[in-house]
C-alpha cells in the first residue's frame, strides 16, 4: 500500500468488502468455469434470483463482473481475470495455514492411536 494515495483507501476497502461475502467467492467460482445467467447462479448458489441480482450488481459495482444481454436473457462473465490470482493467493495462503495447525494435530492422533494398540 506505499504510494497509495489517502483516497483510494476507501476504494481499496470497498474492494475487499465486496469479496467478504461467501455468496459472492461462489459466484465468481461458479464464473470462472463458464458465464451464467441470473437463473442459473441462484439455482447453484441455492437464492432465489433477486437475492443473486443484489450480489452480482455489488460485483459489477467494483468491476469483477460484466454482463451482456442476449434476446431475454442476461449473461453474467468475469470482467477483470485478475482476481482469480488475487483469489489463488489468498486460497494457497489459507490451505498453507490450514495444513500447518492440522499437522501438529494428525501427528498428535497417530501417536495416541499407536499407543492405543500397544495398550490393546
Amino acid at each position: 500500500m506505499n504510494q497509495l494515495p489517502e483516497q483510494a483507501i476507501d476504494r481499496v476497502a470497498s474492494y475487499f468488502q465486496a469479496l467478504a461475502e461467501p455468496t459472492r467467492l461462489r459466484i465468481l467460482n461458479l464464473l470462472r468455469e463458464a458465464e451464467h445467467n441470473v437463473g442459473e447462479l441462484a439455482e447453484a448458489c441455492g437464492y432465489t434470483a433477486a437475492n443473486m441480482s443484489r450480489h452480482l450488481a455489488v460485483l459489477m459495482q467494483q468491476g469483477f463482473v460484466k454482463r451482456e444481454g442476449r434476446g431475454t436473457s442476461v449473461y453474467y462473465q468475469i470482467a477483470d481475470p485478475t482476481i482469480y490470482a488475487l483469489c489463488d493467493l489468498v486460497c494457497d495462503r489459507i490451505t498453507q495455514q490450514h495444513l500447518a495447525q492440522a499437522w501438529p494435530l494428525a501427528t498428535v492422533a497417530k501417536k495416541r492411536s499407536t499407543a492405543a494398540r500397544r495398550v490393546a
